[in-house]
């Protein structure tokens, strides 16, 4: 009878060291990236990447839209896993904000392959000879630039993220265009008090 007891309290402890190394590979997961603030005086560059036909999507018709720029490759396992939940957030934040996903130097039927067989439901453009990143400050895959609706570029994300998650939440609920005008002072009425 006494061996029972005990290995229901052995179970107990395998079933607790389980869950604490679950809580702990998710909480690796989310410091597995880094915020850095884009310099004040660095003018970011004129476009987003090139789409299909090879035509630049510049950032001056994106202008009012709050964009979410991800730099990735097929070859990067983080890049792929944080994939579905940038389409998440595209989905959640339709008509607010616009996910781009920018490939960085792989050829065209890679990228076709692979969104064909992920069903990628963002929009995909390329970097083909990675000009692009490295105009970005890109050398961390994936990184994401985070720009703002007022076309003001706030920072870029070193690393894998979870963008359906709170501290995506946080970084991207001041890009979208009603955060400026809540965050702007009420101005008084005159004669009102």
């Amino acid at each position: 009878m006494r061996l029972q007891p005990l290995a229901r309290r052995g179970l107990l402890r395998i079933s607790l060291c389980a869950a604490l190394a679950l809580l702990a590979g998710a909480a690796r997961a989310q410091i597995g990236f880094e915020v850095q603030p884009w310099p004040a005086l660095k003018v970011p560059p004129l476009q987003a990447g090139l789409d299909a036909s090879g035509k630049p999507l510049l950032l001056k018709d994106l202008r009012g839209q709050a964009l979410v720029i991800n730099f990735w490759a097929t070859w990067c396992e983080p890049c792929r896993e944080e994939m579905p939940s940038l389409a998440l957030l595209a989905q959640s934040q339709s008509g607010k904000l616009r996910v781009l996903a920018v490939n960085f130097k792989e050829s065209p039927a890679t990228v076709g392959h692979f969104v064909a067989a992920t069903g990628l439901t963002i929009p995909t453009l390329r970097d083909p000879d990675g000009a692009l990143a490295r105009a970005w400050g890109i050398r961390v895959f994936p990184s994401t630039v985070l720009i703002g609706a007022d076309g003001k570029v706030r920072s870029v994300v070193r690393g894998a993220l979870d963008w359906h998650g709170e501290a995506a939440a946080r970084l991207i609920a001041p890009l979208l265009p009603d955060a400026a005008a809540s965050a702007a002072p009420k101005p008084a009425l005159v004669g009102q008090r």
